[in-house]
């Protein structure tokens, strides 16, 4: 039988990949999918503790599509960045990224 804690440890592990892709990545685009990774963890958590705790209640899930729009917005408003800083540096990697450079 597949429990609450089965649910914890996968989002955890989901959460802590989200985390070494933010911390580790050079390219921009990585680090915005690693972000994307983190907000899934969110979402499975939301919506076990919901199932295991509330039961019939829609909380988790509806809190979960809310996570999932905002984690839309977030992507679209960072591609454009990156597209704007693309077409400005030439590049994607976050080292050669100085915009407060004069």
């Amino acid at each position: 039988m597949i429990g609450l804690h089965h649910y914890l440890v996968l989002s955890a592990l989901l959460f802590t990949i989200g985390i070494y892709g933010v911390l580790t990545r050079r390219n921009i685009i990585g680090i915005l999918m690693s972000i994307e990774i983190i907000f899934n963890a969110t979402n499975i958590n939301l919506v076990a503790f919901n199932h295991f705790l509330h039961g019939p209640g829609l909380w988790g899930q509806g809190f979960a599509i809310f996570v999932i729009t905002l984690a839309a917005a977030e992507a679209v408003v960072g591609l454009s960045l990156v597209l704007a800083i693309y077409r400005n540096l030439k590049t994607v990697y976050v080292e050669k990224m100085n915009i407060l450079k004069g």
